[in-house]
């Protein structure tokens, strides 16, 4: 309700026109600096990546400073809250999943006047670029995108006899078993699968049989027998294999934390988790592979974010120049030169040549074929739903198919009430 009402407001106040004057941060300085505002994650490293490519623009542009304003908890929430009370950042993250719904409101600026032939929009990956597009119109630049891909324990696979990763889910499901290592009480030790049972990594599982996450009009639409199939899988390696684990069932609380520590010999996550295995357990030997196919396809999901500008910026100049450097082809490479993310500009991809290293290879080519994490304005009030009456399916608290219609139901009967 809080989302529907703060959604409600935007709308009211851009269309009245009520906002009045801009943060005095946002003022222009009296030797005629002007200084703007990003607002972005709050995650460390990736701050002080930011902060440094940031720091390269500014050197090339001398009369405007940027401020950086993390936003720690609750990021959309907040952001929300401040575009309501005018104190929003000239420029700021938007994740592919909060697109849609953002666009519809109008607080975002359009983009396509200040584009330029020589910005090279072509060299964007379409499909990444297009999760920023309503009617022809471009309301965000796509910084960077992370695929998912298969982490898998070499040493953990030499004990276990196997020479190479699962090349298809049945693959995955046997080997998983031979990994499952129990200690005399029968405690598990080794789980050969660790898996994240929430909807932004099951999209491409609900898709394998032809299933779909929502119908024409953006209501869900998961809980159809080709959906079911593909979370089957999940479910009976969790349930009946018992060959799989839950970060938090063996006492940690990520999926690149479970296979770090040897608790899961193989985890399906994005590059984000290679520099946290370097620094972290740096002794750790593991590959990384494509996602292995399932009914003979290629599936993986795709996460991306773009830089948008705030409709009621008051230096919207600036902010372009910002948002330009920072997805141009000069800041995306200071941007993703380290593998935190991958570029979403083939020029830059190429440049990097991470289609050519081991670790990074089976990301690039997963993003040829990957399901983007977006399904209309309404996908935020289905993630709830879902993800709660999934994990209740994979404990074996009730059957797959009743706690999707159960997730179903009550996603739609929200939509319908935020409509």
């Amino acid at each position: 309700m809080l989302k529907k009402l703060i959604l409600v407001l935007v709308l009211v106040i851009f269309s009245t026109g009520i906002f009045t004057g801009c943060n005095s941060s946002r003022q222009a300085n009296n030797d005629g600096v002007v200084t703007i505002t990003l607002s972005g994650w709050s995650n460390l490293l990736e701050k002080q990546l930011l902060q440094q490519v940031v720091e390269k623009f500014e050197a090339s542009n001398p009369t405007i400073k940027v401020r950086y304003d993390a936003i720690a908890d609750e990021y959309m929430d907040v952001l929300k809250t401040r575009l309501i009370g005018d104190t929003a950042a000239d420029v700021f993250y938007l994740d592919a999943l909060e697109a849609p719904a953002m666009i519809s409101p109008g607080v975002l600026q359009p983009l396509n006047d200040y584009l330029k032939a020589d910005f090279d929009l072509q060299d964007f990956a379409p499909n990444l670029l297009k999760a920023f597009v309503r009617d022809g119109v471009i309301y965000g630049l796509p910084k960077d995108v992370s695929t998912l891909a298969l982490f898998y324990n070499k040493q953990a696979f030499a004990a276990a006899s196997l020479t190479q990763p699962p090349s298809n889910w049945d693959e995955l499901r046997r080997d998983a078993k031979k990994l499952t290592i129990a200690n005399r009480d029968g405690k598990i030790e080794q789980y050969g699968l660790g898996i994240s049972p929430e909807l932004a990594r099951q999209v491409f599982m609900i898709k394998a049989f032809g299933g779909e996450l929502v119908d024409a009009n953006n209501n869900a639409a998961f809980a159809s027998p080709q959906s079911l199939k593909g979370l089957q899988l999940v479910v009976d390696q969790y349930l009946k294999d018992k060959s799989a684990a839950q970060p938090t069932d063996v006492g940690t609380t990520s999926g690149g934390e479970i296979f770090g520590q040897g608790k899961a010999a193989m985890v399906i996550e994005g590059p984000w988790i290679i520099s946290y295995l370097k620094e972290t357990f740096p002794s750790l030997e593991y590959g990384v592979a494509e996602v292995p196919t399932i009914a003979g396809k290629k599936g993986t999901m795709a996460y991306t974010v773009a830089y948008v500008m705030n409709k009621k910026s008051k230096h919207k100049l600036a902010a372009w120049k910002l948002i330009a450097y920072l997805t141009g082809k000069e800041g995306m490479t200071a941007w993703t030169k380290t593998g935190l993310a991958l570029p979403t500009r083939a020029s830059v991809a190429n440049k990097l040549d991470y289609d050519k290293n081991a670790l990074y290879a089976p990301f690039v080519a997963g993003a040829d074929y990957a399901t983007i994490w977006q399904a209309g304005e309404y996908l935020p009030l289905i993630v709830n739903n879902f993800n709660n009456q999934f994990v209740s399916a994979i404990i074996g608290e009730q059957s797959l198919e009743s706690a999707m219609q159960k997730a179903q139901e009550t996603a739609n009967k929200e939509i319908k009430l935020s409509q």
